[in-house]
């Protein structure tokens, strides 16, 4: 990713930035009380706050974050929780580090933030890691086009993601009462799945 944004990110760790709540959203919390725990990937894992949650419901979880000093914080959060976490500082457009696939991947605000132009590289690594049937968990800012100003997923990039996952929910709402949003919750096929090993 640019330097600049890389920067930028690592900067907003100093202090508390506005997206690191510290608790974990109620849509995950309801995911991990209807699913049996497997293995599980969070893009944009800032400081730990999901990957903690993940863990105690007895997740197998990954963590990765480019920011190195949220990665730093996280890794001190994490310490005190029973079940080992694994965390890591690369990019999720790149993610050479990573090859196994993950029964949930989960982005709470990650995708949004990422440049248009390697979107398709973030997307790429989703598909390739995520298992057979299994959950991509998204929340993301929305907007109509690329032309509106700001973080935002596409009615374009949502059409491109249901060509290759199946889109099993999407709730609409707002961020802090001003920013379109949406919580989405999509499958892998199984049939394309399989077309990738």
């Amino acid at each position: 990713m640019e330097i600049f944004k890389r920067l930028y990110f690592n900067l907003r760790y100093i202090g508390r930035p506005p997206w690191d709540s510290g608790v974990s959203p109620p849509e995950l919390i309801s995911f991990l009380k209807n699913n049996p725990p497997s293995t599980a990937l969070d893009m944009g894992c800032g400081t730990g706050t999901n990957v903690i949650t993940l863990a105690k419901y007895d997740w197998q979880v990954t963590g990765v974050d480019f920011a190195p000093r949220a990665i730093r914080i996280a890794k001190r959060k994490t310490r005190k929780v029973r079940q080992p976490v694994r965390l890591m500082t690369d990019d999720v457009t790149v993610l050479t580090q990573l090859n196994e696939r993950f029964d949930l991947i989960l982005d709470i605000g990650c995708m949004h933030s990422i440049p248009v132009t390697l979107r398709n590289r973030y997307m790429g690594n989703v598909l390739r890691l995520l298992s057979l049937n299994g959950t991509y968990l998204l929340y993301a800012f929305t907007k109509e086009s690329i032309e509106e100003p700001g973080p935002g997923v596409t009615n374009e990039e949502l059409t491109s993601l249901t060509n290759e996952l199946e889109l099993i929910n999407r709730e609409d709402g707002t961020e802090r009462g001003w920013k379109s949003s949406a919580w989405f919750t999509f499958k892998g096929f199984a049939e394309k799945s399989k077309t990738r090993e």
